[in-house]
């Protein structure tokens, strides 16, 4: 499961098994963690993945990048909204997902799935998906407007309409699971960013002083 690297980077087990894969999960301490080429999005909590094509740097509005090239790490920044990590282990095509709220509420861990199955023939029994570090659930607090619109992966739940916690790391679990994914294939980290000020920043604890955590995920050239 989830360990911490000398680096500060959390990094999941199961994805090291794949030799042709790099990834991790930032933390407070991990700032440039990245040893190459970074593409990444500008975020603007949406349920839009855009397919980089071996590019590297800014490429467009959207909150989930999805490739099959070696080489640029795929990037997300995060304080407190919850970063997807995913990996094709027959075809070698990766995702990384900025999940926050709204696109949690948009689906879009499944609709990345949905992306990489349209692009790149992937069969969501061949993913693997690690959900790193977020709010979780007993810190997050929201409104029944935020609330109600997660009724589809809660319907167990009849505190909803009201203002009560939301946990988006499940929510996003069950929409992979939605999307096909084994749920034995599915990694989540349990670490919260609002009960661990010392190891990462958080937008509801810190709010306009908070920095952000980069996850990254990469095919390796030559491997």
């Amino acid at each position: 499961m989830f360990y911490k690297d000398a680096r500060g980077v959390y990094r999941v087990e199961e994805l090291d098994r794949l030799r042709w894969l790099e990834h991790g999960f930032g933390t407070r301490a991990s700032q440039g963690w990245i040893p190459g080429l970074v593409a990444w999005v500008k975020q603007v909590h949406s349920d839009r993945c855009l397919t980089a094509d071996g590019a590297s740097g800014c490429l467009g509005e959207a909150d989930g990048l999805i490739s099959n090239s070696a080489g640029p790490y795929l990037s997300v920044r995060t304080a407190d909204c919850i970063p997807v990590l995913i990996a094709d282990e027959r075809l070698r095509a990766i995702a990384a997902v900025h999940a926050g709220w709204r696109g949690s509420a948009g689906a879009i861990a499944r609709k990345a799935v949905e992306r990489m199955q349209q692009r790149f023939g992937s069969r969501p029994e061949d993913l693997l998906a690690a959900i790193g570090p977020g709010i979780c659930g007993a810190c997050y607090e929201v409104g029944p407007e935020v609330a109600s619109r997660f009724a589809p992966w809660f319907p167990e739940r009849s505190d909803l309409g009201q203002r009560t916690t939301l946990d988006l790391a499940a929510a996003n679990r069950r929409q992979l699971i939605e999307a096909g994914l084994d749920a034995s294939r599915i990694f989540a980290s349990a670490l919260c960013t609002a009960c661990h000020p010392d190891e990462f920043h958080s937008w509801r604890r810190e709010r306009e002083q908070a920095g952000r955590m980069v996850s990254a995920i990469a095919i390796r050239s030559g491997v």
